[in-house]
């Protein structure tokens, strides 16, 4: 049987960090005199002493290492337990949701998501739009973590490739795995004053500034506002689209950079495929959208750039009218969905890097029927893809394929129509927020989903947020077996 004392206590240690959190957006709402501090307060109290409970109970555990089974436990239990917590001011306070709606809104935070059921967000108060951005933000911190130190050494969905590259943390080498993650906090903190103080000078609000900084390093989408970038049209489309990238690289290069690498990031395949694949699918949206619509070329060329941007990112922000400029750019934004930002970053979806091992196998299949005696490794970035790392990249990418088919006909049968059906799993299971189709429409907001769709999407969002196979393994009766 699985020892849960280490996972219990990690988890209790997040449950106490986050009730101490919820101290900041009271103060917010004590100042602005909004009188929901009394909600955030009630949840801190609460939270911070059910934490400690838990820890005390788990406390024998100290100083025992994680094994891989725990640390598949441990990803899942970290997505789910936490954002019951985050949930918590959002059922007691503004905007009194209902515990299905609070749920899928702090699922949707945690896992960078971006998706809503809240109309109004200009009318909530300052600390509760605080809080969605600190969700978002705390998130996107978690899973790069997550991305770093975990998931290669869970080898999941072929990213055990990256444990040669000097981050082999996991376990036994716990000092290593402390001095990576004080870079990351670093990096992501800097990023993070970097995007608001850019906010703050193209013209934002301080909270607007904060809120979507977070978001945008994040890549979790959450707006303090219903009309999201909209209402920092030019310059502020710009910031955000430059900030939107930076939070999608991989981390790995970051904390390279700081330890003695400057120029590692452009060395990266992976990065360069990024930015290049976003510019081609930017200008073909352009240049389709001038030659069908007319128009001037900057704003169209703009409102392209933040948008695709914000979707092959994983961010969910919109601006203008991008959703309605027909089928042509919603087929290009639903494939650079689909592909999503780079492996290591907050980003969701499949990431460039197994999307390139992929195409880099098919032309290796296609060479190899052409010349049958030939041995035709798979490359990417001059390394040879090993079999192991090759099975983990395809079973996932067939697994997140036909996760997308077998959830969309799912939520169709709970009453949702074929559209948004699909274009809700699509945005959920790449934590890519960007809604579409006649439910989202009239409010921008998944809210007139049906209670059952919003329970398949939570799980949708909690899948692509954890590489679908962290959660497919814990569910498997022979794992707790062993």
């Amino acid at each position: 049987m699985i020892d849960l004392r280490p996972v219990g206590y990690i988890v209790a240690v997040m449950i106490v960090v986050l009730g101490v959190l919820m101290l900041i957006p009271a103060a917010v709402d004590w100042v602005a005199e909004s009188g929901n501090q009394r909600a955030f307060l009630t949840c801190a109290v609460v939270s911070v002493s059910f934490g400690l409970c838990l820890a005390l109970a788990t406390r024998n555990s100290l100083g025992q290492a994680i094994s891989v089974r725990q640390a598949f436990l441990l990803t899942a239990a970290i997505w789910i337990v936490v954002p019951l917590v985050g949930s918590l001011p959002l059922m007691v306070g503004a905007p009194n949701a209902r515990f299905v709606d609070a749920y899928f809104e702090a699922v949707s935070g945690i896992t960078t998501t971006g998706s809503t059921v809240i109309v109004g967000l200009d009318k909530l108060p300052a600390g509760m739009n605080l809080w969605r951005g600190m969700l978002n933000w705390l998130g996107g911190l978690g899973i790069a973590f997550v991305a770093m130190i975990f998931l290669p050494v869970m080898r999941v969905g072929g990213m055990q490739f990256f444990r040669t590259e000097g981050f082999d943390t996991f376990g036994k080498i716990a000092p290593r795995a402390t001095d990576i993650a004080l870079s990351l906090l670093w990096v992501y903190a800097g990023l993070t004053v970097a995007c608001a103080l850019t906010y703050l000078a193209v013209g934002m609000t301080p909270l607007d500034a904060v809120v979507n900084a977070m978001a945008s390093i994040a890549t979790g989408g959450f707006s303090p506002t219903d009309m999201s970038f909209t209402k920092y049209q030019g310059a502020g489309e710009y910031a955000g689209a430059l900030f939107m990238i930076l939070g999608s690289l991989p981390y790995i290069r970051y904390v390279q950079m700081i330890t003695g690498s400057p120029v590692v990031m452009w060395r990266d395949r992976q990065a360069r495929s990024y930015v290049t694949w976003l510019l081609i699918a930017v200008v073909m949206v352009t240049v389709w959208r001038l030659s069908a619509h007319g128009g001037a070329v900057e704003p169209v060329f703009r409102e392209a750039l933040f948008n695709l941007t914000s979707i092959m990112s994983g961010t969910g922000f919109f601006s203008g009218s991008f959703g309605g400029w027909g089928s042509f750019s919603m087929v290009v934004a639903f494939a650079v969905g689909l592909i999503g930002g780079c492996s290591s970053s907050s980003s969701g979806a499949l990431t460039v890097f197994r999307v390139k091992v992929s195409l880099s196998a098919i032309m290796a299949q296609m060479r190899l029927i052409a010349s049958p005696s030939q041995i035709i490794p798979v490359k990417y970035d001059g390394r040879t893809v090993d079999d192991e790392t090759m099975n983990g990249i395809v079973m996932y990418v067939c697994a997140y394929i036909l996760t997308i088919g077998v959830m969309s006909v799912a939520v169709t049968l709970v009453g949702v129509d074929t559209e948004s059906a699909l274009m809700a799993v699509w945005t959920s299971i790449g934590n890519i927020g960007y809604g579409y189709g006649p439910l989202v429409a009239p409010t921008g907001t998944f809210v007139d989903f049906p209670d059952p769709a919003k329970v398949l999407l939570i799980a949708t969002m909690l899948m692509g947020r954890l590489a679908l196979l962290s959660i497919f393994v814990i569910v498997m009766p022979r794992f707790w077996m062993r």
